[in-house]
């Protein structure tokens, strides 16, 4: 039995349908695309017997999912772009308590309470500016000035 132009449009717009309702990945819109080109191509009277058909459903299908899959995900996908807590490194706190040498206290920087450990040789006593050497997840890591 031929496979009418139609029914390739439905089962193309039943696949999109089905990638908008599943949690991306982006696979079943390319098989969406592929019956959509053969729908067409149906219509026109370019696909010649079914063999054929499912045989350019496969080759679109596959075809546009090596091609355009990768750069379909890098345009969704948000980038990676270096974290902002990156750039609080050489800017200045001020212990909010005392904080012995290689003890962990607390530290002010930017109006916001951080936790800070004290890398250097002496004590940073309270009040006392100190740098930040670098940032590991929400601990700040200072010394005295």
């Amino acid at each position: 039995m031929w496979m009418q132009w139609w029914l390739w449009l439905l089962l193309g717009l039943f696949l999109l349908l089905c990638e908008l309702l599943t949690p991306g990945g982006f696979y079943i819109i390319f098989f969406g695309v592929g019956a959509v080109v053969v729908g067409i191509l149906a219509f026109m009277d370019w696909a010649g017997p079914p063999w054929l058909q499912w045989l350019l459903f496969s080759v679109i299908s596959v075809g546009t999912l090596a091609l355009f899959r990768r750069p379909l995900l890098r345009m969704v996908e948000p980038s990676s772009r270096p974290h902002e807590v990156d750039s609080l490194v050489g800017e200045t706190a001020a212990a909010l308590e005392d904080i012995p040498a290689g003890a962990i206290g607390k530290a002010e920087m930017r109006g916001t309470s951080w936790t800070a450990r004290n890398v250097g040789s002496g004590a940073l006593p309270r009040g006392q500016r100190c740098r930040v050497e670098r940032v590991e997840g929400l601990m700040l890591f200072v010394r005295g000035e």
